[in-house]
C-alpha cells in the first residue's frame, strides 16, 4: 500500500475532531518548509488567545520568537503535538509546555549571541 493510500485510510477512520487535528498538523509541517527571513532579536508581544488550539499556538509562538531557528524547536514542538494528538494531553497543557520550550530556546539564543534580556 502506498503512503498516500495508507494515510487516506487512516484519515477516514478518524473522528471528525481527529481529522481536523491531523489537517492542522499537516499544515504545521507544511509551514515548516517555508523559508524564514532575518528578523528582530526581541520577542514580539503577541498575546495568547483564550481559545487556542495547539497548531495555532505553535504558529503564534513562531511569530512571537521569529529569531529562533525553526529546526531547533521543531523536534520539541512535534513531541508536544504528538502528546496532544496521540496521547490525549489537553491542549492547554501542551500550549503551556510549548511556551516554556520557546522561552527556553529564546534564553539559549540570548546566551549564545551574548545578549541579555531587557528584563534584567
Amino acid at each position: 500500500m502506498t503512503d498516500s493510500k495508507r494515510l487516506l485510510k487512516l484519515f477516514r477512520n478518524l473522528s471528525a475532531e481527529r481529522q481536523q487535528s491531523l489537517l492542522d498538523y499537516a499544515e504545521f509541517l507544511f509551514g515548516k518548509e517555508e523559508a524564514t527571513p532575518a528578523v528582530e532579536a526581541e520577542p514580539l508581544p503577541i498575546p495568547r488567545p483564550e481559545q487556542e488550539n495547539v497548531v495555532k499556538a505553535i504558529q503564534r509562538l513562531m511569530q512571537t520568537y521569529p529569531m529562533l531557528e525553526r529546526n531547533q524547536i521543531f523536534h520539541e514542538a512535534s513531541a508536544q503535538m504528538t502528546r496532544h494528538l496521540m496521547h490525549g494531553m489537553p491542549a492547554a497543557e501542551a500550549i503551556d509546555e510549548l511556551e516554556r520550550i520557546f522561552e527556553r530556546q529564546y534564553q539559549q539564543f540570548l546566551s549564545l549571541s551574548g545578549r541579555t534580556t531587557t528584563q534584567e
